[in-house]
């Protein structure tokens, strides 16, 4: 009796101790692998069913070579064959399908695991940002800019007064009237000390050469009916 409650204990002590590691296991599984691990595992599976497709092409090559090579004259081992071929077509369909869901398992992994170290970025970016603004009065800030502006004020200002003519101004149409008025009583006071413009024959010049100096008379009244008003030369410094 003592030996069955021995046993008994024994494989309650057992039954506790196995109880009591998986458990442990339980608890270690209970956070999960990271999405590092996650994806690096289903890129090993996914590199092994590709090499398994490998395999099974090499092996259906095989396959239809043996039944081309006993062709009808051992029929039976051709046959085998074939089958043969059949079912690893199926296996390498099925692979095709594993792999196809092994791919969008990766794929939505990476997703998630891309989107949650965005997520993270920017929480961390908000919190450095609010950090910084901790400090910060909009109040202040929109007294400092009108500071900023008045000054900016001032400053033009100042540069427009120490950029402007100094001393009097005149205007400049009244001082150009008045230089007209000045050339033509310039002008007449010439004429009058010319005793006037000559005035032209009126008989038939007569055909021999003229002299020298009505020659020059005539060449200056001619000068003084060409010339404008504005630019007339006194007329005894044309000679």
């Amino acid at each position: 009796m003592s030996k069955i409650s021995k046993l008994f204990k024994g494989g309650s002590s057992s039954g506790s101790s196995s109880s009591s590691s998986s458990k442990s296991k339980h608890h270690r599984s209970k956070g999960g692998p990271s999405p590092q691990e996650a994806i690096h595992r289903l890129r090993e599976t996914e590199e092994m069913l590709t090499k398994k497709q490998e395999y099974l092409e090499k092996r259906i090559e095989q396959e239809v070579a043996t039944a081309k090579k006993h062709g009808t004259k051992n029929k039976r081992a051709a046959l085998q064959a074939l089958k043969r071929k059949k079912r690893l077509e199926q296996q390498l369909t099925q692979i095709d399908g594993t792999l196809s869901t092994i791919e969008f398992q990766r794929e939505a992994l990476e997703n998630s695991h891309t989107n949650t170290e965005v997520l993270k970025n920017m929480g961390f970016a908000a919190k450095a940002m609010k950090q910084v603004h901790e400090n910060m009065d909009v109040d202040k800030i929109d007294d400092l800019m009108q500071d900023i502006t008045e000054q900016q004020d001032v400053a033009r200002e100042i540069s427009e007064a120490i950029s402007g003519p100094f001393g009097e101004q005149f205007d400049e149409d009244e001082l150009l009237a008045e230089l007209e008025e000045l050339e033509q009583e310039d002008l007449k006071e010439n004429m009058k000390s010319m005793g006037g413009l000559p005035s032209v024959p009126s008989s038939k010049l007569p055909s021999s050469r003229p002299s020298r100096a009505s020659e020059s008379i005539t060449q200056a009244y001619m000068f003084v009916v060409s010339v404008p008003c504005k630019s007339v030369i006194p007329f005894d410094h044309v000679f």
